[in-house]
């Protein structure tokens, strides 16, 4: 009985020691709060679009130096890709970085659209979502430093997610290959923890060209590469009624010509599909490039296609999406102060968002295995070379479509920065579990190896194509 009577001491002296250590990186992520709220707010004044982020992957690589981690920067031939690392030995565990803006979306920091005249804006809350995760490296790191506890922490600064695919690249150039799990998260306008699902998605753009004539004087000598854009986008827009319910077709034309008068002779399209399961993608895939081909014939043009992207669908992981459900059920949501409920009642009157509760920030969102994601995420690829999990946290006013100048906007204020702390303590307590309880990492493993089966076999969907540095010029 005294020796059972030991080992229970033993046991709860071991436990209530992880959990004071635990707190106390959680005390340590509060009282830097404003610190990486000022640096959230210098990657969204940044602003730079995907595979342009100088300035934010730079100042990110800085902080991380600073705290003792070694920087690989340029990994998978990107100029700001980079990996950065603490610690030794076994277990590893990644932490996802993003930090890409969106073109088109500049937005002061007012709940008013108000354009700052730039030509992009953190949308999508990648200036936060990189900002959160190097504050969870680094809260992760100093918890390693104050236990002795072995294993290595390691930060991915991943470029160009908004569909420049660039952690596909990051995969592929197997720099995932000996991690054990893999945490990440997004801003969003709720706080919820799932092992959800996504979209995967292909995309490219369709160049043709034509020959220039007067378009008064000589129509007949000229060969419209415009008339093969529209050409191929009427066909596409046939073909929704016979493809599967769940895809989703969109085009920009990026170049339709130059003047009225003149017959174009160069045109662009840039097209995105997407489905719940990457090989839909590829076969409806096949029929968008048919379609392109056909155009050119129709139209008297010749068409030539570069992809751009290409992305999996997320792999779930219920062991760890459980995990991290618990964990931000502890840590909780946060209540809006009188300054922030006037910014959040006033943009709620926007794009139809005032049937939406403002108190929604201070809930968790029960957890689910089953919901499916509308979008599409890079983190697809990563998550079928590794466990991965995520977490969403409110850095919106609640009912903020992503993608929109409301979800600038917010990103702007400290409501944003209250959102990426909850998600900084979620990820760092779920990281400092699996540091300390290898049977977790084990049952991810498990499930993760069912998932994705034994047959299964890496082929990205963007081919071997090297990465596509100037997607956004």
């Amino acid at each position: 009985m005294k020796n059972i009577f030991f080992v229970f001491c033993c046991l709860v002296s071991v436990l209530t020691l992880a959990q004071d250590s635990k707190s106390k990186a959680m005390d340590e992520l509060v009282s830097k709060e404003k610190f990486y709220g000022n640096l959230a707010k210098q990657i969204w004044n940044f602003a730079e679009v995907g595979y342009q982020e100088y300035k934010s992957s730079g100042l990110l690589q800085e902080q991380l130096r600073k705290e003792g981690f070694k920087i690989q920067a340029g990994v998978a031939d990107i100029p700001t890709s980079f990996v950065a690392t603490f610690g030794e030995g076994k277990p590893i565990i990644g932490i996802l970085g993003e930090f890409d803006a969106l073109p088109g979306v500049s937005q002061d920091s007012v709940p008013e659209k108000k354009s700052v005249g730039g030509i992009a804006g953190h949308a999508c809350g990648h200036h936060l979502f990189g900002v959160g995760s190097m504050a969870t490296a680094i809260a992760v790191k100093n918890w390693l430093q104050s236990t002795g506890q072995k294993g290595t922490i390691r930060f991915y600064g991943t470029p160009a997610e908004e569909g420049g695919s660039g952690k596909v690249y990051m995969v592929r150039a197997g720099l995932f290959n000996d991690v054990d799990a893999v945490i990440h998260w997004h801003p969003s306008d709720r706080n919820s923890a799932n092992a959800a699902s996504s979209l995967a998605n292909k995309s490219a753009k369709f160049r043709f060209y034509g020959i220039s004539a007067h378009a008064a004087g000589a129509p007949d000598r000229g060969r419209s590469a415009l008339d093969g854009v529209e050409v191929m986008n009427y066909a596409i827009n046939m073909m929704r009624e016979h493809i599967p319910a769940a895809t989703r077709i969109h085009y920009v034309i990026t170049d339709g010509g130059k003047a009225p008068n003149v017959v174009p002779d160069f045109a662009e399209v840039y097209y995105y599909v997407r489905h719940p399961n990457r090989n839909y993608v590829k076969s409806i895939w096949e029929r968008v490039q048919k379609a392109a081909q056909g155009a050119a014939m129709a139209t008297g043009t010749t068409v030539e296609e570069e992809v751009i992207g290409g992305v999996y669908e997320l792999l779930p992981n219920e062991v760890l999406g459980r995990l991290m459900h618990s964990n931000m059920q502890k840590v909780g949501g946060y209540k809006m102060d009188a300054k922030e409920l006037v910014f959040a009642n006033t943009i709620m009157k926007t794009q139809g968002m005032a049937d939406s509760e403002v108190s929604a920030t201070e809930k968790i969102d029960p957890f689910s295995d089953e919901r499916p994601g509308a979008g599409s995420t890079d983190v697809g690829d990563v998550s079928w070379a590794v466990p991965t999990v995520s977490c969403r946290s409110a850095t919106w006013v609640p009912g903020t479509p992503s993608h929109s100048w409301q979800a600038v906007a917010a990103g702007g204020t400290s409501i944003g920065r209250k959102g990426m702390m909850i998600a900084a303590k979620t990820m760092t307590s779920t990281a400092i579990d699996l540091f300390s309880n290898p049977k977790i990492i084990a049952d991810a493993k498990a499930e993760f190896d069912k998932r994705r089966g034994e047959n299964y076999k890496y082929e990205a969907l963007l081919g071997n194509r090297k990465p596509a540095l100037n997607y956004r010029d």
